[in-house]
């Protein structure tokens, strides 16, 4: 069975921007984000990026200069013994009327779908605002919010966050996840 994270990227795996992040020198990861997705790759886990990224539509960046972001964080996540095994993005605005921007399961779907998995039930939803909770509780993912980038605001607003599990970031959730997952009782035939 497919154990799946699913991340969202800004404020979870690097510093967000509510001018958003346009560049390759703007795309500043969180070292310790960096170093958990590491861990949860060799623990066995499979890692997967689903972001919103309407400042394409915005013409703030091009696609080019968001593959050059993801390029660099797949190599910094390789670098530490960590693979990313997908990446999705929605390049479209909040008015577009697309099937993929979260709180919409568009992108979710698509990783499901590269993972070969009937179902995300059981797999877990990381990201700092309410509309990507609202994604993965769509399709029956665990949810953690994580107080980094725009965390810490969705934490107060407090709509939404039944059944959610909040985190300092996602390094805190890493260490809670690999821990618990060994205090997980056994099973012997």
């Amino acid at each position: 069975m497919t154990q799946l994270v699913i991340l969202d990227r800004d404020g979870v795996i690097n510093q967000d921007s509510d001018d958003y992040v346009k560049s390759l020198d703007e795309f500043i990861p969180y070292p310790q984000a960096i170093e958990a997705i590491a861990r949860l790759s060799q623990a066995g886990w499979t890692v997967a990026v689903a972001t919103n990224q309407s400042g394409i539509a915005r013409g703030y960046f091009d696609v080019a200069t968001l593959e050059a972001m993801h390029a660099r964080m797949q190599e910094l996540v390789s670098a530490a013994g960590g693979n990313i095994a997908y990446i999705t993005y929605c390049p479209h605005g909040p008015d577009d009327d697309c099937s993929c921007r979260k709180p919409l399961t568009g992108l979710l779907e698509r990783i499901r779908d590269a993972a070969g998995l009937e179902t995300l039930e059981g797999s877990w939803m990381v990201g700092d605002s309410l509309r990507d909770l609202q994604a993965g509780n769509a399709v029956s993912c665990q949810s953690a919010l994580v107080r980094t980038g725009k965390g810490r605001r969705t934490e107060l607003k407090g709509a939404g966050l039944d059944h959610v599990r909040i985190f300092d970031d996602l390094a805190t959730f890493t260490d809670w996840l690999l821990s618990s997952e060994q205090k997980a009782p056994s099973h012997s035939p």
